[in-house]
C-alpha cells in the first residue's frame, strides 16, 4: 500500500456507506447485545465451505461471508470485484488490490465508536472477555492537552542527562537513595512503569507501585532540581515497618523489601497467570528479578541426589576476611585474567566468591540428612547451581559480619567485570566442573552474559557509613549518585570502587 493510503476506499464511500459500515460492527464484529451474538454465532460462517474459523471475512459491498486462510473470500472479491472486506474477529479492513489491511480514518473512528457502544451494553463481562487488557491506547485529554502544549520530541544526544535526579536525603535516607538509583536505571522496569501497565487494584495512596511510577516519571521529566523522596518513604515505612524510623539502614535490606512489596502490590497485574519463573508470578518483578536457585544434597554412602529449586531475588556472597570457614579459594594469582576479572596480586574477584558459592560443600557428621535411598541419615554434601538465571542479577557482598562475638565490615577489595559470563555456574554446566574448578564456556552466542548498570557502594563503618551509587546512563556513560550530588564517573571510578 502506497504512503499516500488505499486509493480504493472512494469507491465504497457512496450513498449510506457510514451506515451501511455501522451496521456489519454492530451485528457480525462487536456484538454488544445477546442478540447480535446470536446471529453472530448462527449466520457468520462461510458461504462456500461453511466453516466459522480460518479467519472469516465480510464483504464490504454485498452479504457473503468467505474463510481468508482459505481464500474464499479472495475468490468472491475477485469474481465480483468487490475489493474491500472486514475481519469479522478484529474489525481490521482489507483492500484485495494493495493486498493489505488498510487505514481510513473515518472508517477508524466508526469502528472506535460501535467497539465503545458495544462495551457499554455488555458492561465488565464484555470486557473481561475479549480482554480490556488488548484495548488499544488513547491518549486522554489531559494527555492530549499536554502534547499540544508540548509538540516538540525530546532528542536523546550524548550529553543528554534525562533520567538523571539527585535525591535529597530526608534523614539517613542514603540506603534508601542508592537503591532507587538502581531502580530507576533498570531498563526493563523503567520501560514498564513510563508504558502506564500498572492497573492498580488498591488506593493508590497506599501502593508502592503507584508511587514509584510517580517517581520514574520525575526521573525522567527532565527537571534538574534534586527530588523528594517524601511519599516513598512513607510507604515504606508503612509497609515495612523493620525500615521505620530514622536510624541507619541496610541497603541490601532495603532492596529485598521493596522488591517483596512492590511484587506483592503489582501481583494483580497479571490477572492471576502463573509464568514460567521459580515464584510462578507473572508480575514485572518477579518477571526481570527472579531467578532459580539448585540445591542438590548427595548421599556419601548411595550417591543418590535431593534435587531443589527455590527463587531468588539475589545472591549473597561471602568475603575473605569473614569467619566462615572456606576461605580461602586460591585466585591464581599470576596476573590472569578470568570472566574479564583481574587476578593482581592475589586480589579477589567476583568470580572467586561465584566461585566458592557453587562448590560442594561437605555437611559432616553433625548435620545428617535422611538419605531417601538408604532409608537411614547418612553423611552428604550439598552444592548449589543456578538452575535459571534472571533478567537482572543481583549479587550481594556480605561487608557486615554480624556474630555473638564480633560486628565488623569487611573492607576485601572484590574485583568486578563490565561482563560477567554466568555459564559455569549453571546447574547445566555442572559437569563441566572438576574438584572445584571449571572449565570455560567455547559458545561465542552465549545467553548467561550480563552488562553491568549499577553498583551500590558503602563508604565508613557499621556505626557510621554512607551509600553512593555508580549508575550506567545511556551511550555507556557512568555517573556517581550522592544523594542529591550527581557526579561523571569513568569505567574506572566504578571497576575500582568497594562494591
Amino acid at each position: 500500500m502506497s504512503p499516500a493510503g488505499c486509493p480504493h476506499v472512494n469507491g465504497f464511500k457512496v450513498d449510506n456507506w457510514k451506515q451501511n459500515l455501522r451496521v456489519i460492527y454492530q451485528c457480525f464484529v462487536w456484538s454488544g447485545s445477546a442478540e447480535t451474538r446470536k446471529r453472530k454465532a448462527k449466520s457468520c460462517v462461510c458461504h462456500m465451505c461453511g466453516a466459522h474459523l480460518n479467519r472469516l471475512h465480510s464483504c464490504l459491498y454485498c452479504v457473503f461471508f468467505g474463510c481468508f486462510t482459505k481464500k474464499h473470500i479472495h475468490e468472491h472479491a475477485k469474481n465480483k470485484r468487490h475489493n474491500l472486506a472486514i475481519d469479522l474477529l478484529y474489525g481490521g479492513i482489507y483492500c484485495f488490490v494493495c493486498q493489505d489491511y488498510i487505514y481510513d480514518k473515518e472508517m477508524e473512528q466508526i469502528a472506535k465508536e460501535e467497539q465503545r457502544k458495544a462495551w457499554k451494553l455488555q458492561g465488565n463481562f464484555f470486557k473481561m472477555c475479549v480482554g480490556e487488557k488488548y484495548s488499544t491506547w488513547e491518549p486522554t485529554k489531559r494527555e492530549l492537552e499536554l502534547l499540544r502544549h508540548n509538540p516538540k520530541r525530546r532528542k536523546m544526544t550524548t550529553n543528554c542527562t534525562i533520567g538523571l535526579r539527585g535525591l535529597i536525603n530526608l534523614g539517613n535516607t542514603c540506603f534508601m537513595n542508592c537503591i532507587v538509583q538502581a531502580l530507576t536505571h533498570t531498563p526493563l522496569l523503567r520501560d514498564f512503569f513510563l508504558s502506564d501497565r500498572h492497573k492498580c487494584e488498591m488506593q493508590s495512596n497506599s501502593c508502592l507501585v503507584c508511587e514509584m511510577s510517580q517517581l520514574f516519571q520525575e526521573f525522567y521529566s527532565g527537571h534538574r532540581s534534586p527530588h523528594i523522596p517524601f511519599r516513598l518513604l512513607h510507604l515504606v515505612w508503612t509497609h515495612a515497618r523493620h525500615l521505620a524510623g530514622y536510624e541507619q539502614q541496610d541497603a541490601h535490606e532495603f532492596l529485598i523489601a521493596a522488591l517483596d512489596v512492590l511484587h506483592r502490590h503489582c501481583k494483580g497485574d497479571d490477572n492471576g497467570k502463573k509464568a514460567n519463573n521459580p515464584n510462578n508470578c507473572n508480575c514485572i518483578i518477579d518477571q526481570i528479578f527472579t531467578g532459580g536457585l539448585q540445591s542438590d544434597v548427595t548421599c556419601q554412602v548411595c550417591h543418590g541426589v535431593s534435587t531443589t529449586i527455590d527463587p531468588f531475588w539475589d545472591i549473597s556472597l561471602d568475603l575473605p576476611g569473614s569467619s566462615t570457614p572456606f576461605w580461602p579459594l586460591s585466585p591464581g594469582g599470576d596476573g590472569s585474567t578470568l570472566n574479564g576479572e583481574s587476578h593482581l596480586s592475589g586480589a579477589t574477584t567476583l568470580t572467586d566468591c561465584l566461585r566458592r558459592f557453587t562448590r560442594p560443600e561437605h555437611l559432616g557428621s553433625g548435620a545428617k540428612i535422611k538419605c531417601s535411598g538408604c532409608h537411614s541419615y547418612q553423611e552428604s554434601t550439598k552444592q548449589l547451581t543456578m538452575k535459571k538465571l534472571p533478567i537482572v542479577a543481583c549479587f550481594h557482598l556480605k561487608r557486615f559480619e554480624h556474630s555473638a562475638k564480633l560486628r565488623r565490615k569487611i573492607i576485601t577489595y572484590v574485583s568486578f567485570p563490565l561482563e560477567l559470563d554466568m555459564t559455569p555456574f549453571m546447574a547445566s554446566s555442572k559437569e563441566n566442573r572438576m574438584n572445584g574448578q571449571y572449565q570455560q564456556s567455547v559458545d561465542v552466542f552465549n545467553d548467561n552474559k550480563y552488562s553491568l548498570f549499577a553498583v551500590v557502594n558503602h563508604q565508613g563503618t557499621l556505626e557510621s557509613g554512607h551509600y553512593t551509587t555508580f549508575i550506567r546512563q545511556h551511550m555507556d556513560q557512568w555517573f556517581k549518585c550522592d544523594d542529591a550530588i550527581i557526579t561523571k564517573a569513568s569505567n574506572k571510578d566504578v571497576l575500582d570502587s568497594e562494591g
